[in-house]
């Protein structure tokens, strides 16, 4: 496996960011944001900076992750005005991956409906009627877009979005007929949310060709409190089963990016310093 880091996640200074990559060993840099702009938002001019400053230094981009169509919901339609906005910052990430060489997109889906699916009666009383129908309409021109651009989105199985499992992950690239162009981001820490097992039922849904890209971190849910804490890696409730996925991961032959997210502190605000405390487990199990 390829061992990264989000960048931002050490810190937005990316020179920095890269220093701190130098001495833990890592090879790839996932971008999300550089100083405070987001991928996509950058000049030409910053963006040759950029890739200037990762090619010099050895680190090829994994993955340029800008939240695209995060915030929308059902009531969107393709083709609105924040459709469009979000397919224009789309085609600019796409021009900054062609640019740094980055072989993979980032998108996300739109704001979460709890209930997709029913039976029994809950297909009447509690479904979000039309909520799921809704989504793959507007991801459709982003596949058509990649596919043209010679670039692989991945869709993250984010918190609080419609795709939050790898289950619905797979769902929606079926649907679209899109394995060729789009493949899963698995954040097994998000999924924790869905309560959806990492291992074995949750690899088991894309182990077979789905998966593109992953991010790693550590995390304890509390759903009925609606409170969610990042914990130091191992020490959360994916900690048992880490070992697992990763042998997995090497007996399946994955070869894309493993990326440490660095988005735990220690009670302090200082995301280097939860980095420093982590990133040794990190490399221990995937490296």
């Amino acid at each position: 496996m390829k061992l990264g880091v989000i960048c931002d996640g050490i810190s937005r200074d990316l020179p920095h960011a890269v220093d701190v990559m130098d001495e833990f060993d890592l090879e790839y840099a996932e971008l999300q944001f550089v100083g405070d702009t987001e991928v996509g938002d950058h000049s030409p001019a910053e963006i040759r900076q950029i890739d200037r400053l990762l090619r010099d230094r050895g680190k090829p981009v994994s993955c340029l992750s800008r939240h695209i169509f995060a915030g929308m919901d059902a009531q969107n339609r393709p083709g609105d005005a924040l459709h469009t906005k979000h397919m224009d910052a789309l085609k600019r990430v796409i021009e900054m991956a062609h640019v740094v060489g980055s072989p993979l997109v980032r998108i996300m889906t739109q704001r979460k409906e709890q209930i997709l699916w029913g039976k029994n009666g809950a297909e009447k009383w509690n479904v979000a009627h039309g909520a799921w129908d809704s989504m793959a309409p507007m991801i459709a021109p982003a596949v058509d877009l990649a596919r043209a651009e010679g670039v692989t989105l991945v869709v993250e199985t984010g918190n609080g979005t419609m795709v939050n499992s790898n289950y619905t992950a797979r769902r929606l690239i079926d649907e679209l007929d899109a394995r060729d162009a789009l493949k899963v981001l698995w954040d097994p820490g998000n999924n924790c949310w869905c309560h959806e097992r990492a291992f074995p039922e949750g690899y088991a849904e894309v182990k077979d060709g789905y998966l593109g890209h992953i991010h790693i971190k550590d995390v304890l849910v509390d759903t009925p409190r609606a409170t969610l804490e990042v914990r130091r890696m191992g020490d959360g409730q994916l900690g048992p089963l880490f070992g697992d996925i990763a042998e997995a991961l090497r007996t399946d032959g994955y070869d894309g990016v493993v990326s440490f997210e660095s988005v735990y502190h220690p009670g302090n605000g200082d995301f280097e310093a939860g980095f420093r405390e982590c990133i040794g487990e990190f490399k221990r199990l995937y490296g």
